[in-house]
């Protein structure tokens, strides 16, 4: 189901599937939540985080104007996963601010070494920041938007089984982990 302004609730009719449903949503996007080292966190999305992301901030921003709804949905929509692919949201996270800045300065171009190796097959990496560039000369975005695009054979192997490792290969932050079972389990279901 995609995401349009026809399906978008009123801030009234979220305010009340709010109150009964954001813990099973919390829930959900913990489960697609998969850590990659000590300092990286990608969300991967799907239409219920970011149905969720859209609500949440017309919500907070009181927001019922035609154009304002169209913009948010225009700037949420697409990372979406259609079928083919997965996407996700790259946080890189410090809990010390100066420690953040310093890394920002040394991880440039982290979002295109990131990368899925489904067993079996050659490494996707991430194509990443579609919508805009995050970065400049001197330092990245702790922020980015990557989407995984797979072949057939590829959404096969993942579908029937085949282990997947989420993995970076920046020279300052080369990590790789199994996506575990119940994460793996969430998102074969953005590969229908």
């Amino acid at each position: 189901m995609s995401i349009t302004r026809d399906n978008i609730m009123t801030l009234e009719a979220y305010s009340k599937y709010r109150k009964e449903n954001k813990t099973s949503i919390m829930a959900h996007r913990q489960l697609r939540s998969v850590r990659l080292g000590e300092h990286l966190n990608m969300q991967f999305e799907s239409e219920l985080t970011i149905r969720y992301q859209i609500q949440e901030i017309l919500r907070v921003e009181k927001q019922f104007e035609e154009q304002g709804i169209q913009d948010e949905l225009d700037a949420y929509a697409p990372l979406v996963p259609d079928g083919s692919n997965w996407k996700a949201t790259m946080l890189i996270e410090y809990t010390d601010v100066d420690q953040r800045k310093i890394a920002l300065t040394q991880l440039i171009g982290i979002e295109d070494m990131t990368y899925i190796e489904v067993e079996g097959f050659k490494r996707v990496y991430a194509i990443s920041d579609e919508d805009l560039d995050r970065e400049t000369e001197t330092k990245t975005s702790a922020v980015h938007f990557c989407r995984f695009e797979f072949n057939e054979a590829a959404k096969k192997a993942i579908k029937y089984g085949a282990k997947v490792t989420l993995g970076c290969d920046h020279p300052n932050y080369t990590v790789r982990v199994s996506i575990p079972l119940n994460q793996l389990e969430s998102l074969r279901e953005d590969l229908n």
